[in-house]
């Protein structure tokens, strides 16, 4: 069994592109896409529309559920995705998981087991501790955990023998958040990621990919949104200097 493991899009199509073109080469079994794949100012409708015509299983992420709960306040990437999408996409994104089990040993999340907001395998802008991890799987007994929402590719195995990968983000190499307190996650690379999970002789191990693709399109149309953070994460994988 060979999977290949997408996360946190962010409607980059041109990066998605990319990754599905470079994992054909590696012969995968299945694809799963762990959500947020279509808040931001980029492409969410054509991102959308791509990925409705995928045979992967997908989940959706916090962003997702933030588009349907569109409010004057809502994040104005999120309010953006939402204005691009008809009726029919969302009808797609609400009739999205946010954790499923792919199979008895595999299962899926965007963020932890229970939440489509915490991270399982970072804290804010550190790796989480492995008590954090241990508290956040709760009694999940899956071999393989495959989750997203931090941005950050990461694969650990715990001391009970699970494997849990993040395959970093496939669109947004880099943002600032504000809570628990204001922090920034940066990849320093303006690369595609994503991630392959393999069963090999009866143990589970896991590759970390970057792919490069034409990323200064993306962050030329960023910038003509008026979205200058989301520009230097695009072309640089670093947020811009604050002063």
């Amino acid at each position: 069994m060979r999977i290949a493991v997408l996360s946190d899009i962010h409607g980059n199509l041109p990066a998605l592109g990319a990754v599905v073109a470079d994992l054909r080469r590696h012969g995968v079994d299945a694809v799963v896409n762990l959500g947020d794949s279509l808040s931001g100012p980029l492409l969410p409708l054509a991102t959308a529309q791509f990925l409705m015509e995928r045979d992967w299983v997908q989940l959706a992420g916090n962003h997702e559920r933030q588009i349907l709960e569109i409010h004057p306040g809502s994040a104005k990437e999120d309010q953006f995705a939402h204005a691009e999408l008809t009726d029919k996409e969302r009808a797609w994104i609400a009739s999205l998981p946010s954790a499923t089990a792919l199979s008895p040993e595999v299962f899926l999340c965007h963020g932890t087991p229970t939440s489509d907001r915490t991270a399982l395998l970072q804290t804010a802008e550190r790796n989480a501790t492995s008590s954090e991890i241990a508290e956040r799987l709760g009694e999940l007994d899956a071999e393989v955990i495959l989750c997203g929402h931090s941005h950050v590719a990461r694969s650990v195995r715990t001391g009970s023998g699970q494997l849990i990968v993040n395959p970093g983000s496939v669109g947004h190499p880099a943002y600032a958040d504000e809570n628990p307190y204001p922090y920034v996650v940066e990849s320093g690379s303006p690369d595609a990621r994503y991630a392959i999970v393999e069963k090999r002789a009866g143990l589970w191990l896991s590759s970390l990919i970057t792919v490069p693709y034409r990323h200064h399109s993306v962050a030329a149309l960023a910038a003509s949104r008026g979205c200058p953070d989301w520009e230097s994460a695009l072309l640089t994988g670093y947020m811009p200097a604050r002063p």
